[in-house]
């Protein structure tokens, strides 16, 4: 089974077209008809329907197993070239937590914001040189990692959580509040800003944590107006919500947010970075700067 007919299969599948597939790989419609032919052929088994084009129970079942297969052979060119072709630009991809602009270097860097399993799976495909990714973890655990390849994850650094909720709430005047105390609140669930709230759950080993609304983008700001707004609370790091019940960090005083220290159980928000092999150059050089 060729890596070249797998492409073009899930390309097909995904797309649900063999002309916006051609389209999107540079073929002509009769050579990705080919290719899809041959590889049914080569398997023994109808992969997609045509009309409409869509997979079959098989094509499904090939579908699974394709995406990660492709990913890990963009990701072994990927490993190869970074130890011939240091980049003089360093591509980084980060989630919105997990960015200290003060620690970035100027004028060398290409910075994407984007989510977590995104971010590593840029790097193992070589469209990102390093990724920062964040989340909430028991003090000086790992963070959990994508099955993307064989990357490196590096401590960068951790700090105490807040629960971030309207000012006006009961509980916003206490210093420190405990998850099990809110485990009938709801919350905002917001992957692409604190992570999902399964990760929350995970963490402070509690079920609980009801989705008031949902949140899709990667703005802190957005998801800090929706809590303002009464929709629900979030867990954030003690930088982003601010100390204390006049907020602060990321949103201004007196503007209709508190933040309250987790104090139990005891977790921290976790920013990492991680990387697949690296020559002498500027991502190793900033990997250094980021992780001292």
């Amino acid at each position: 089974m060729e890596t070249q007919l797998l492409a073009t299969f899930a390309a097909v599948a995904r797309l649900g077209s063999f002309s916006a597939a051609a389209e999107r790989l540079g073929y002509t419609q009769s050579a990705v008809s080919q290719q899809i032919a041959t590889l049914e052929t080569d398997l023994g088994v109808t992969l997609l329907t045509r009309r409409p084009v869509a997979p079959t129970e098989a094509g499904a079942r090939l579908l699974e197993h394709a995406e990660p297969l492709l990913l890990r052979v963009r990701a072994a060119r990927a490993d190869v070239l970074r130890l011939t072709r240091p980049p003089s630009l360093v591509r980084l991809a980060a989630t919105p937590l997990a960015v200290d602009p003060v620690r970035l270097p100027v004028g060398t860097l290409a910075l994407t914001v984007t989510g977590a399993a995104e971010a590593a799976g840029m790097v193992a495909a070589g469209q990102a040189d390093l990724a920062l990714v964040d989340g909430v973890a028991a003090p000086s655990d790992p963070l959990p990692q994508p099955e993307v390849g064989p990357l490196t994850a590096l401590g960068v650094r951790e700090e105490s959580l807040v629960v971030a909720m309207p000012a006006t709430h009961p509980l916003a005047g206490r210093l420190a509040i405990g998850l099990a105390s809110l485990l009938d609140a709801v919350w905002v669930e917001a992957p692409g800003v604190c992570g999902p709230l399964s990760r929350l759950r995970q963490a402070a080993g509690l079920d609980g944590f009801r989705v008031g609304v949902r949140y899709d983008g990667h703005d802190v700001r957005a998801l800090l107006g929706l809590v303002a707004a009464g929709h629900g609370l979030a867990v954030l790091p003690a930088s982003v919500a601010g100390p204390g019940a006049a907020g602060g960090g990321a949103w201004p005083a007196g503007a209709g947010i508190a933040s309250v220290t987790v104090g139990a159980p005891r977790l921290v928000h976790r920013v990492e970075l991680l990387h697949g092999a690296l020559a002498p150059g500027p991502a190793a050089d900033l990997t250094a700067t980021l992780t001292t």
